[in-house]
């Protein structure tokens, strides 16, 4: 009896737990759900829509609840076992979408402790106040939204909240009383995401206040916004503090000292543009943090030891700052660390020993710096690392074969630097690697025919190397790779490889060795977008209809293949909807006028350097072109061209530069899109006035006109943005606009070889960006004033006003100003192919260059491109007079000076010598005197010197450079004497007597002044003169005419006579 009895508890106390605390199986008995709490659930269900989507509508939490079923057994309610009452309802990431109406049934749910409704689309819908009735709540999650207006004052009642997510409601606005208010009464609230929200109608320094009696705080998410003032360390210092994060905002003052105990365990100020300071050293007493990102920001200084050694930390990212030094060599061996990025910084030195023994390290980034030396082999401890970033550093040597122990990488970057040799053959068998990218180095050899990894490779990148032989089968091949860049490099193919991939979107094979025709298994690269095989040596001939086969094709370029023939001749209109990017520069285009298809996604559109005189209508009636390259063609009517750019009201670049446009432009130009930013007309035979309408054009950054027949004056106003303006060699005239002082952003500035007159444009001087100023060969007059203020010209580095009628002295002002050319700049790689270019793209190649034509090194050339590294000075063929500056000699940046042709005087001065970067220098047909300062001799890299046509005097330096001139230089300098002139210098080479010319200035010989000799002289010579005339007129005395080779004055006719020549004889004809 007592085991039945004992056995029937047993049973009823089943039952009880059944029943009453796990109401989802008590639903088979009876309902649990209040019938209202039911309704309201699904009336708030039917007032949004399902997002559609491949994702399936039966995996949504919704999609089960049904009208006469227990809603505590719907996915994503919580029923109160006691009360039946819904407690929690969770649709966060729903797929559903709508407006959540003030009447809403959801707020129906009077008893709710917990709500996240996150992720769910609620077309632009108040904040409503209702949501502060939920008195019962402890977790609110309403993060991503699209809630908008001001927060309501409301919120601040739930002071039981635990948990509060709003983060990602951009239009959500906080006012300061409600957040104050809000933490205040919350005084459980132990998790606060208000991330990216809107608190910028909070004073400044006022957030510390707010949350300086939050005791509770666990987790603080003010991140993106807005806050700005100073950062105070009470953030840093509540007391339950652990996660902290701030970034992306605008914090003033530099990171604070912390004199606190805190027990952060994540801190993330990143992107807040603190003033420039150290990192503190009192960061070391966070000694339970695991992560700390603080990049972003403008820290400097080195990166304290201390902070490497704190004993939890695993994640620590300092990217981004301009910290520099090196890295400490103190990682110790039993640290945790799992993430270090300290790239786009200014550190130097080599990869420390000790970090490459870190075994828990997953990525590092030291990108972007200044780290040298060889890459270690050691790196093969880190053997759990998957990402890996070296990129952009100073690294040399050889790749070390140490990828066969790192079998986990996922990301591998060794961009740009300097590393040499073949690539290791243990990379080829890495299986879990993405991303490849080794480009910009100087590797060599050619690739493996065969590997046996790169199974998940999506991207290879070893573009710009030095890679040789046949490009391998595997290379288009591969299962996942999604993009290959092998373009500049000395890669070849064969014709008949059969490259499959079913993965492949974007080939580049630019500036390689490729010959022959293009494959035709590339054409069955079904996912092919971009296809890029331009500055090679393909040849044959192709229809342009295999392209079509192509489907997906956004961008294709062939350019600069002239033995490639393209055919356009077809029957069939092919569409091209997806192209967008169509690069068929120096091809041979057969037929293009019949090109037939559908082009109405094409943007970038380049048929440069062909012999196009005309265009087929389907390119002309695109209307979504952003850049159009017509330049170097044989089009004569610049109606049509301009007629196509006006149709496209995108267009910001247009190159119609090198044809054979010629007649007026016409007035429809001034209907082209006001956001033209790129304008080239220029090497054509255009006349007529520049149009006024050019400064409607205020989005104009480039404007090109140069070498036509415009006439006229200058517009008078030009866009405030213009960046380079190139009207050289035309028919101008008149005086420049002053409004050119308001284009602040002016780099070049080209009016050589026209016929405008004027003063030195002084107001230029305001223009603190203009690097190149060229007025040579114009009507230029006057003297240019040494104005006394600084900062004249700090960036010109071409300085030419050659040519013009320009007096006075040399505006030593200037010399002394132009901090540009004081300054050498130090470039790494070939300085030469350096250029000042801003709209030369590494990725397109037909944007337009600006050119400038300078006399340097005694010849006039035109600079297609301008080196950046150009620096030039030319006064030439003026009438400067006086000496010259010796301030001149701190241009250090000087590789050419030219003031030949001036009347300068005095002696060559001595700080020339300093000019260490000069190439070329003409003081040629002045009037210095003095010996050749021995200091010339110093200049290594003097190429071009003329001194002739002076009175220079003495034994000319001898030297490296010098020992190369010939007479040329030294020629018209009778003074002169040694190497390599023929007259010797004698033991005591004495100075020639000054010229004649000087003679009148010394009036004690004589013991009067010169002025009364030069008066005499002058009238005893006209008074001569007429004497003579009359003398020959009359005839008389006739022995004195006779004596000077006269004839006699014999009688004539009084009618006139006219001179007819016939057959080498001379006749007299009577005239009427």
């Amino acid at each position: 009896m007592k085991q039945y009895q004992s056995f029937m508890g047993w049973l009823l106390l089943c039952m009880h737990l059944l029943l009453f605390h796990f109401p989802s199986f008590s639903s088979s008995f009876n309902f649990l759900c209040h019938d209202d709490e039911s309704s309201a659930l699904l009336q708030f269900k039917s007032s949004f829509t399902i997002v559609t989507s491949s994702y399936s509508v039966y995996h949504l939490k919704t999609a089960a609840w049904k009208n006469g079923s227990d809603c505590c057994s719907w996915n994503g309610v919580t029923c109160d076992t006691i009360s039946g009452h819904v407690i929690g309802l969770n649709l966060g990431r729903e797929r559903i979408e709508g407006t959540l109406h003030p009447n809403s049934t959801l707020f129906h749910l009077t008893h709710l402790q917990s709500l996240n409704l996150s992720y769910i689309h609620f077309y632009p819908s108040p904040f409503h106040f209702k949501f502060g009735r939920f008195l019962s709540l402890t977790h609110l999650d309403l993060s991503w939204c699209n809630f908008r207006g001001e927060v309501p004052i409301q919120i601040s009642h739930l002071s039981k909240l635990e948990s509060l997510h709003l983060s990602w409601n951009y239009d959500l606005v906080w006012k300061e009383t409600t957040l104050k208010r809000l933490v205040q009464n919350a005084t459980n609230l132990r998790d606060l995401f208000l991330g990216e929200t809107n608190m910028s109608s909070i004073r400044p320094n006022s957030i510390d206040l707010i949350f300086n009696q939050s005791s509770s705080l666990i987790t603080l998410n003010l991140e993106q916004t807005g806050l700005s003032g100073n950062f105070k360390k009470s953030l840093l210092c509540l007391p339950n503090i652990q996660e902290l994060y701030m970034s992306y905002n605008y914090l003033e003052g530099q990171l604070p000292e912390l004199s606190c105990s805190t027990s952060l365990r994540i801190l993330d100020l990143s992107n807040c543009p603190f003033k420039k300071g150290p990192i503190p050293l009192s960061f070391s007493n966070l000694t339970y943090l695991t992560s700390l990102i603080i990049s972003k920001n403008n820290l400097n200084g080195s990166i304290p030891s201390s902070l490497i050694t704190l004993p939890h930390l695993t994640s620590l990212d300092l990217s981004s700052n301009d910290l520099s030094g090196q890295i400490p060599n103190v990682f110790p061996l039993s640290n945790r660390f799992e993430d270090l990025n300290l790239g786009y910084n200014k550190i130097g030195g080599e990869i420390p020993s000790s970090l490459l023994t870190l075994p828990h390290l997953t990525s590092l980034d030291l990108s972007v710096n200044k780290i040298g030396g060889e890459i270690p082999s050691s790196h093969s401890n880190l053997q759990q690392l998957t990402v890996l970033d070296l990129s952009y550093n100073l690294f040399s040597g050889q790749i070390p074969d140490v990828f066969g122990r790192m079998t986990e990488l996922q990301y591998l970057y060794l961009a740009d630097n300097n590393l040499q040799g073949q690539i290791p053959s243990s990379l080829f068998n890495l299986t879990q690697l993405y991303y490849l990218d080794f480009s910009h180095n100087k590797l060599e050899g050619p690739l493996p025919n065969k590997i046996t990894g790169f199974q998940n490779l999506t991207n290879l990148r070893l573009n710009d190397n030095l890679l040789n032989g046949t490009i391998p089968l595997w290379c288009l091949s591969l299962p996942s790779l999604y993009e290959l860049d092998l373009s500049n490099n000395r890669l070849t193919w064969h014709v008949d490889d059969a490259f499959s991939s079913n993965s492949l979107e974007e080939l580049y094979l630019n500036n390689n060795m490729l010959q022959g025709n293009i494959p035709e298994s590339i054409f069955s690269l079904a996912k092919l977008k971009y296809l890029f095989l331009r500055s090679n040596n393909l040849s044959g001939l192709i229809n342009i209809q295999i392209f079509s086969k192509l489907q997906n094709l956004v961008s294709l370029s062939l350019s600069q293949n002239s033995q490639l023939s393209l055919n356009f001749e077809s029957n069939v209109s092919y569409s091209f909807n997806q192209l967008r990017v169509l690069e068929l520069a120096s091809v041979n285009l057969i037929k293009f006028h019949k090109l037939q298809g559908n082009f109405t996604n094409l943007y970038y559109l380049d048929l440069s350097n062909n012999k196009l005189n005309g265009m087929p209508n389907c390119l002309i009636e695109t209307d979504q072109l952003i850049f159009l390259n017509l330049s170097q063609n044989l089009f004569s009517s610049a109606d049509q061209l301009i007629e196509m750019a006006v149709n496209n009201e995108f267009l910001h670049t247009l190159d119609l530069s090198f044809n054979l446009l010629n007649g007026d432009i016409p007035l429809e130009v001034c209907n082209i899109s006001s956001e033209l930013e790129f304008l080239n007309l220029g090497h054509n035979n255009l006349s007529g006035i520049i149009p006024q309408c050019f400064s409607n054009f205020q989005s104009l950054q480039f404007l090109d006109l140069q070498m036509n027949k415009f006439h006229g004056t200058l517009p008078s106003n030009f866009s405030k943005d213009i960046s380079i303006l190139n009207l050289n060699g035309n028919l101008l005239e008149g005086l420049l606009p002053k409004s050119l002082s308001h284009c602040k952003y002016l780099n070049i500035l080209n009016l050589g070889s026209n016929r405008l007159e004027d003063k030195f444009p002084d107001w230029l001087q305001t223009l603190q960006d203009l690097k190149v100023l060229v007025l040579r060969d114009n009507r230029f007059h006057g003297p240019i004033a040494n104005l006394k203020i600084k900062h004249l010209f700090p960036s010109l580095v071409i300085f030419d006003i050659s040519g013009n009628n320009f007096s006075g002295f040399l505006p030593k002002a200037y010399y002394k100003n132009y901090e540009a050319m004081k300054n050498v700049t130090q470039v790494g790689g070939d300085s030469s192919l350096i250029y000042m270019d801003p709209w030369c793209s590494e990725y397109y190649d037909g944007c337009s260059t600006d050119s400038v034509t300078v006399t340097t090194k005694g010849n006039e050339m035109t600079l297609v491109r301008i080196p950046k590294l150009f620096v030039s000075i030319d006064l030439s063929r003026n009438n400067f007079e006086g000496e010259i500056p010796n301030a001149i000699g701190e241009l250090h940046a000087l590789k050419g000076l030219n003031l030949s042709h001036n009347r300068l005087v005095g002696h060559i001065p001595q700080s020339i010598g300093n000019l260490t970067n000069l190439e070329s220098l003409d003081l040629s047909s002045n009037m210095l005197a003095g010996v050749i300062p021995a200091a010339l001799a110093n200049l290594g890299f003097l190429e071009v010197l003329n001194l002739s046509n002076n009175h220079l005097v003495g034994e000319i330096p001898q030297g490296t450079q010098f020992n190369t001139f010939t007479n040329d230089s030294y020629e018209g300098n009778l003074g002169l004497c040694g190497f390599p002139l023929s007259k010797k210098c004698g033991p005591e080479t004495h100075s020639p007597p000054p010229p004649p010319a000087n003679d009148f200035r010394s009036e004690k010989k004589f013991g009067f002044g010169w002025k009364p000799v030069a008066i005499g002289y002058g009238c005893g010579f006209v008074i001569g003169i007429g004497i003579g005339y009359f003398v020959f007129l009359i005839g008389k005395p006739r022995w004195l005419v006779m004596i000077f080779g006269g004839q006699p004055k014999r009688r004539v006719n009084r009618r006139r006579a006219r001179v007819r020549r016939t057959n080498g004889s001379t006749q007299m004809v009577p005239m009427s």
